[in-house]
């Protein structure tokens, strides 16, 4: 169906623009009226994303919106429905107001759905690239409940704590991570490039060369000649490994793998341990039922053992059971978690307790990325000392027996 891009007027007089998908200049002129709009310009969008009608075009991997803009977006839906604006009007504010222009089409077409009929859950459906299970979910249950404003409040207080848990983990691990590739690509360059110009000069000598100077050459002359062949294997090796652990088999054993590691596998978990409570918790408080929301939380869990056990929960709960016992069988879930889950079963304050082990496991991550950030930087400091010791000593020793000999 061809989209238009207007410019007109409302009903109060104020000048408002967006795009409207219609058969034909003269529906989209008609169907703008019947919402309150008199277009004053109307022209057929030939962009791209303008001809793409459909909503994953919208959200294509390269359009994604940052958390913490869809979390701004989102208490700014809030406000405006909590202030009594209707629906429809607090959707072409948010979009008058929204400068991305893939999140303003996708707000001006999910506008278009309410004022045909569509629920608003519905209408975010659409575009799961932008809007998630969760943030579906969550939004038609408050749209069940009348208490749309409260839900999306909660959304916004939501994705605002994942992106700022997920900011500190990404900043901690990324001076680290910018190390290491550095400093590998320097030692390449010294490896290949300096050290066989140096060591050229020993072996012109026809002396007796030390075991860790000919070690050196050894490597040098290998990185020289073979540098293609190093990077070609680094490349398929990061591309296999991609691959194996995208497969069904591969992502479960390596995600068990990664639960083993030590210390790393304490930090997945308790990371992951606090996305489940959040998330549970926040469900739960915006009115879904405990099956329907284990559903969610297991989809977004990361590592697979841990969804498995939330799985196999969520069985036992169909069955009649409680939620506690299932968790602590799987030994994923430590005894914390498991004892405020059934405290707060038999209180009837299940997302009251999910919230405090949230809490508690948050600070627990930050933590963890704090002393682990600290413990890494030493320890490549050391690493690249120990590397730079070698080749220093290998070019030195030579020198050393040569100035012997002179004597």
């Amino acid at each position: 169906m061809p989209v238009y891009a207007y410019k007109g007027l409302s009903t109060e007089g104020r000048a408002v623009a967006g795009v409207v998908d219609a058969e034909s200049p003269r529906s989209a002129r008609l169907k703008l009226r019947r919402t309150g709009v008199f277009p004053t310009d109307l022209a057929e969008d030939r962009t791209p994303a303008g001809r793409r009608r459909t909503s994953f075009a919208v959200g294509r991997a390269g359009e994604r919106v940052p958390t913490q803009e869809l979390a701004a977006v989102t208490r700014q839906l809030a406000t405006l429905v909590g202030a009594g604006l209707p629906l429809v009007e607090a959707l072409a504010a948010l979009a008058d107001q929204t400068e991305r222009e893939h999140l303003r089409r996708a707000i001006v077409q999910i506008r278009e759905r309410v004022t045909e009929g569509r629920a608003l859950a519905d209408a975010l459906g659409e575009h799961p690239r932008l809007f998630s299970p969760l943030y579906v979910n969550m939004v038609r249950a408050g749209e069940a409940s009348g208490a749309l404003d409260v839900v999306l409040e909660r959304l916004a207080d939501y994705t605002e704590n994942q992106a700022r848990l997920l900011g500190k983990v990404r900043a901690a691990l990324t001076y680290p991570a910018v190390m290491l590739v550095l400093g590998g690509a320097i030692l390449f360059f010294l490896v290949s490039y300096v050290v066989p110009k140096v060591t050229r000069i020993f072996q012109e000598t026809q002396q007796q060369l030390p075991r860790l100077t000919l070690l050196l050459i050894a490597l040098s002359s290998f990185a020289a000649r073979w540098w293609w062949l190093i990077l070609l294997a680094l490349g398929g090796a990061v591309l296999g490994g991609r691959a194996y652990a995208h497969s069904a088999a591969g992502r479960e054993r390596v995600d068990r793998w990664v639960l083993q590691v030590p210390y790393v596998g304490r930090l997945v978990q308790k990371f992951a341990l606090a996305r489940f409570a959040r998330t549970l918790s926040t469900l739960l408080a915006s009115g879904i039922g405990l099956l329907p929301a284990l559903d969610i939380v297991r989809n977004i869990v990361d590592n697979r053992v841990i969804a498995h056990a939330i799985e196999n929960a969520r069985d036992a709960i169909r069955e009649g059971q409680s939620i506690a016992p299932p968790l602590r069988e799987s030994g994923v879930f430590p005894p914390l978690v498991v004892h405020m889950v059934a405290v707060g079963e038999r209180s009837g304050q299940l997302e009251e307790m999910l919230g405090k082990a949230a809490d508690a496991y948050d600070n627990e991550v930050e933590n963890a990325v704090g002393s682990l950030t600290t413990i890494l930087e030493p320890l490549m400091i050391v690493f690249m000392g120990l590397v730079v010791l070698f080749i220093v000593l290998a070019i030195l020793m030579p020198i050393f027996e040569l100035n012997r000999v002179v004597r």
